[in-house]
């Protein structure tokens, strides 16, 4: 069984490369980098198993469009890793929840193993730190 695949939307090369040498040392297979919209609309064609989406990438505040269309056009688990959740206050449709950023290293590893629980319908022990945006409300506030 191939390991799940992740897409990362993120327009600051140092982070999302950083992001990328976690998701490999967690066992992950990470698809591409996208730093707008465009980018991450051609690598949805792979149809990952998880996205991590910032909000604010080069092509400007996109973030929240591209993690709506992930989950709802690709069945993508789409998480946002952000400085900025405020902006997602609302949540967004199609998407599994929110981390701040700055997140650590080994937190890449749990917020991605539990996206990947939670494509099989085990929602239990969300990380530290993730806001839910669906699922259940009782895990809508920070944990």
């Amino acid at each position: 069984m191939s390991p799940p695949t992740v897409l990362i939307v993120e327009d600051e090369m140092l982070v999302a490369i950083d992001l990328e040498a976690s998701l490999e040392e967690h066992g992950y297979r990470p698809v591409g980098i996208a730093a707008d919209m465009s980018r991450a609309l051609e690598l949805a064609s792979i149809r990952p198993d998880v996205a991590l989406v910032d909000c604010n990438l080069r092509d400007g505040p996109t973030g929240p469009t591209i993690g709506r269309m992930l989950g709802k056009n690709y069945g993508t688990t789409v998480i946002f890793l952000t400085a900025n959740p405020t902006m997602l206050d609302e949540g967004i449709d199609g998407a599994l929840g929110v981390v701040s950023k700055p997140c650590g290293y080994e937190s890449v590893g749990a917020i991605v193993d539990f996206a990947v629980r939670a494509r099989r319908g085990d929602w239990s022990q969300p990380p530290t730190g993730i806001k839910l945006f669906e699922v259940f409300p009782e895990f809508r506030a920070s944990a």
